[in-house]
């Protein structure tokens, strides 16, 4: 029998779901609303429905472009719901145009075809434009307008049509619940059992959330949406039922978006103060909707008017300040309440992604898990500190802030920091760190301490940002003799208690079972055989295991599966780690200690527990740099003597601190694969090249009954670019023979080999040594082979001595 769902939030999410949910067979599902179906109040019925496909997130992408296809085939009562119109961005600075040519890349990389236009070609396609106000444009054909609350109707009736029920005028006051399962919500109207609830409810959602004692880690914030009288130049161009024939315009350098409505000019403004909104105040009969404060908007009147000259003939008749959700890092939250069983979220979501969001959610409700990859989007994704309500609307204001910002893959939200630090942060300052920010840590990339390397390429603006050539000198003398690497940020978790081996074994694709002191790098799939992450995991005991993870999923993913008698805990901020690695590694860490740390005593992937001075340790023969080295972990209140007592002792052998940057560099010439990066559930071990990780031999594990059938189309491949100068970042298209066959993953220059690095998803066939390819980066053809890897030290002697 089909289990009962009960969606909260009958807006362009709710009812997408509960078409899609219905399309597979799951059709007792009712949606409730406290407003009027279809226009319930919430920021659907407001929307003005612009959809961008192009995102720097392949996800985001792929939602939008789902969204585009469904919402395209949907019309209601002969009207349509999505007039693909296309989408024009246009550039009025250099800096927004450079822009323009990378964005052209990413839209190529994930499948979207795009073209950049000159000054003309943008006129052709937009005739109210000035010629001579704007430098280009880039222009997607298959973006486009969606009507979301025709969309919402739409959707709506083919739920209906198939058992679905819609009922408005429901305020939810209760999440019902036992022993751990939701049971149904209780209404204003009366109870409605359920056996899954999803909270959809949009800006809502927070207070849905406390009903479960969830935190919904979103802020309303207030956008502003204006619209012009008759515009002269518009008159006849489009009629009342189509509305929109130019394409959905955006002028980012001003914070500005347009569409047509009919012989008027919508026009969207981010580049006002953030207006935050308050639940508590919100009206009933719009609740998303606040009055409009036409002196925030004057700004954005004037240099609308700069762009199109036309618009001086007419004047803002009407606006309104429309409320939308916004994240700490812009992506929705999707996810399953962890204390709570059966109890969904699908939140801070917006027209452009609803229907893609609706198609995941209800592929994991049916079949147990998304068709595509969700990590950036996961409810769970956040740690802890990220989830306090300041740290929530500090990042949240600035995204709002910054939305239409260029902005760097790599530059950090400056607040609030800092948050959270190890116990090395005062030594690291003292020599100069520069530091970014990751899930709430400092974390260095480079130390100014360090001299800069002088016989290195000259760098674009964009790959010079975020960068030092300090890099460099760090990473060559982590070749030649020995570093220090703060690696507390990486995620440890203490797995132990009886099974904890037998629990292990099946969540993980390598073999465990080993002798105490052993170490093993495994991943942990889903039931279809994609990569959920790799772990390090050493056994620390029969029942006691240490797992350095990837971050906050992987401890869900765990306390998902996990037995009773199996205990998991995050022992990350009581615990700091220091990466010692380099030729000269044993001739620093061996005098410190009585322990034997040869390498016939502590071989490769060995795990060994000492006095480093008077401090415990445990060293874990590892390294992600190509070097010999270790991981040594201590207790954070120890932390900074075990520093002070490796620098001591490492200064007659030159050591320095070395950060993220370098680290980067090493690794990627190594071979090593970043997950989140590099692969993702999207892709299986073999097809990442780490099937060397897999023991089918073993027993059983999730997902080892889906390797089998998995077709290996594409290879995460090796690449280098023939010209030692030149440089990528990652997420650039791919070329063969002139056509996109793929895009890059992780990729930075390879300071011991003297050229850039890069990996990328191509085409089995072309993932062969010796394969002639180009990169596209800001639209220049930069030529590149693929490469064996591992490209530095592939009998791994350097590491094993």
């Amino acid at each position: 029998m089909n289990p009962r769902v009960v969606v909260i939030g009958a807006g362009v999410v709710g009812s997408a779901l509960a078409d899609e949910l219905t399309e597979r067979g799951w059709t007792e599902v009712t949606v409730v609303d406290q407003g009027p179906l279809f226009t319930p109040g919430g920021s659907s019925s407001h929307a003005p429905g612009l959809v961008f496909q192009t995102n720097p997130s392949k996800t985001m992408t792929e939602l939008a472009a789902y969204t585009v296809a469904k919402l395209s085939g949907l019309t209601l009562d002969g009207q349509w719901c999505f007039r693909q119109v296309g989408g024009l961005e246009v550039a009025t600075t250099e800096a927004r145009l450079h822009d323009l040519r990378r964005k052209h890349g990413l839209a190529t990389s994930w499948g979207v075809e795009g073209t950049l236009l000159d000054p003309a070609e943008c006129v052709a396609l937009h005739p109210l434009l000035s010629a001579e106000k704007i430098l280009g444009g880039f222009h997607v054909p298959t973006d486009g307008l969606a009507k979301a609350v025709r969309a919402v109707e739409a959707q709506a009736r083919r739920a209906i049509g198939r058992g679905a029920r819609f009922l408005g005028g429901h305020t939810v006051t209760g999440v019902a619940q036992r022993d751990g399962r939701v049971t149904g919500v209780d209404t204003d109207q009366g109870f409605i059992p359920a056996d899954v609830v999803v909270c959809a409810a949009g800006f809502w959602g927070p207070r849905v959330g406390e009903m479960v004692g969830l935190t919904i880690p979103l802020l309303p914030l207030a956008h502003q949406y204006a619209k012009t009288g008759p515009v002269p130049a518009m008159a006849g161009v489009n009629d009342l039922v189509l509305e929109a024939s130019r394409p959905i315009l955006r002028h980012q350098d001003q914070d500005l978006y347009y569409r047509e409505h009919g012989d008027r000019i919508g026009i969207g403004y981010y580049g006002h103060r953030p207006m935050p909104a308050d639940l508590g105040d919100l009206g009933t009969a719009m609740p998303s909707v606040l009055d409009f404060t036409a002196e925030d908007f004057a700004p954005a009147w004037t240099e609308s008017v700069d762009l199109m000259p036309g618009l001086a003939a007419t004047s803002v008749e009407e606006g309104m300040n429309g409320i939308f959700s916004f994240t700490a890092d812009g992506f929705p939250l999707i996810g399953e309440h962890r204390d709570l069983a059966g109890f969904w979220v699908a939140e801070a979501v917006w027209v452009t992604h609803s229907a893609g969001v609706a198609r995941a959610l209800a592929q994991w409700l049916v079949d147990g898990q998304p068709g595509i990859d969700l990590h950036e989007a996961d409810l769970h994704r956040f740690e802890q500190v990220q989830l306090a309500p300041d740290y929530v609307e500090e990042r949240a204001r600035q995204n709002f802030i910054e939305v239409y910002d260029i902005v760097h893959p790599l530059q950090p939200m400056e607040r609030p920091r800092p948050l959270r630090t190890s116990p090395f942060h005062a030594r690291q300052q003292d020599l100069g760190a520069v530091f970014l920010e990751g899930a709430g840590w400092e974390r260095p990339h480079w130390y100014t301490a360090n001299p800069p390397a002088t016989d290195l390429p000259a760098r674009d603006d964009w790959s010079a940002r975020y960068w030092s050539p300090i890099a460099a000198t760090e990473a060559r003398v982590t070749r030649e003799r020995v570093a220090m690497y703060d690696m507390t940020p990486l995620k440890r978790l203490e797995v132990s208690g009886p099974g904890a081996l037998g629990f292990l074994q099946y969540l993980t694709t390598n073999n465990l079972d080993k002798s105490v002191g052993s170490v093993t790098y495994t991943l942990m799939l889903g039931f279809d055989g994609g990569i959920r992450s790799d772990l390090t995991v050493a056994r620390l005991g029969p029942e006691i295991f240490q797992v350095g993870a990837n971050g906050p999923l992987d401890e869900d993913w765990m306390r998902q599966h996990a037995p009773d008698t199996v205990q998991i805990r995050d022992i990350t901020g009581g615990t700091c780690c220091i990466g010692l690695w380099g030729p000269l590694a044993r001739h620093v860490l061996q005098p410190l200690t009585r322990t034997d740390f040869s390498h016939e005593a502590v071989k490769y992937f060995r795990a060994q527990r000492a006095f480093v001075g008077e401090v415990p340790v445990t060293a874990m023969r590892l390294s992600y740099v190509g070097e010999l080295g270790w991981e040594i972990y201590t207790s954070a209140d120890l932390g900074l003597r075990l520093w002070d007592t490796l620098w001591e002792a490492g200064l007659p052998h030159g050591i320095i601190a070395a950060g993220r940057s370098a680290f980067n560099s090493l690794r990627l010439e190594k071979g090593y694969r970043s997950w989140g990066t590099d692969m993702t559930t999207e892709h299986d071990p073999a097809s990442a090249g780490l099937e060397f990780a897999v023991r089918m031999d073993k027993g059983d594990f999730i997902g080892r009954a889906a390797l089998s059938t998995v077709a290996r189309q594409r290879r995460l491949t090796c690449l280098t670019l023939d010209d030692p100068a030149a440089v990528v970042m990652g997420k650039e298209p791919v070329y063969a023979d002139g056509a996109p066959v793929g895009y890059v993953t992780s990729a930075s220059y390879g300071y011991t080999i003297g050229r850039t690095v890069a990996y990328a998803w191509l085409p089995a066939a072309l993932s062969v040594p010796g394969t002639a390819v180009d990169v596209e980066y800001f639209g220049e053809r930069l030529p590149a082979t693929v490469a064996a890897e591992p490209l530095f030290d592939p009998k791994m002697e350097r590491i094993r001595r």
